[in-house]
């Protein structure tokens, strides 16, 4: 992880007595390295009635569903199932579609990586591959990146003190990721042609994760 502060914003308010409240906005970031590669595939298939496609559907997503839970340190899910009629054309009639996704998730990126190019094969497209913190990661980085954010906060309230030449008294509001957590993710959002190819290739980056802070401080004359 390589933490990084980002500067506060400090904002003051004078009330009528004597004390003096101070607001402040801190935020500290820390960059981790993704643990986990996740991707998102499709089977669709196309045919003159309803029962038709969605057998295609059925018995692909079976064998997809299967062959991911064969291979070790893989998680698997199925996604959405739909059913929908095409508009006839003056060059072709009706025609009956249905779809579904398989989400698949793993800390060995080589290992995720082949299943992928192994369902390719097998007639799925990819919706989506990225890198990104696994749940327990992304807590562990965000309870640290807190940490450095109320140590800074605390500083800062006391440097502005100083300068003012009061003392800090205490925190009146203190309000944690008033925004909420959003760490970046490297994603490959564009679907890639089923056909016998290799796997896809995704090079991992570097996640931010970042804790925002705003509090308010009590400043008063020093005794």
């Amino acid at each position: 992880m390589r933490p990084m502060l980002v500067a506060a914003c400090l904002f003051f308010a004078l009330p009528a007595h004597a004390e003096t409240l101070l607001r402040l906005s801190e935020s500290a970031q820390i960059a981790v390295h993704p643990d986990r590669l996740s991707a998102g595939l499709r089977f669709e298939a196309d045919g003159a009635t309803p029962a038709e496609v969605q057998t295609k559907v059925n018995s692909a997503m079976a064998a997809a569903l299967a062959q991911a839970k064969a291979t070790a340190g893989v998680s698997a899910s199925t996604g959405g199932y739909n059913v929908w009629q095409t508009q006839a054309t003056a060059q072709a009639p009706k025609r009956w579609r249905a779809a579904q996704g398989l989400d698949i998730f793993g800390s060995d990126g080589a290992v995720v990586l082949t299943l992928v190019g192994t369902l390719q094969g097998q007639g799925l497209t990819v919706q989506q591959l990225g890198w990104q913190l696994a749940p327990e990661t992304a807590r562990r980085a965000h309870a640290a990146a807190l940490q450095m954010a109320l140590k800074s906060v605390r500083g800062r309230a006391d440097e502005a003190a100083a300068a003012l030449g009061l003392t800090f008294v205490l925190f009146k509001t203190v309000n944690l990721d008033p925004n909420g957590i959003s760490p970046r993710m490297l994603t490959m959002a564009a679907p890639m042609a089923r056909a016998a190819m290799a796997a896809p290739v995704a090079e991992a980056a570097d996640i931010t994760v970042e804790a925002r802070i705003e509090a308010e401080a009590i400043l008063d004359k020093k005794p």
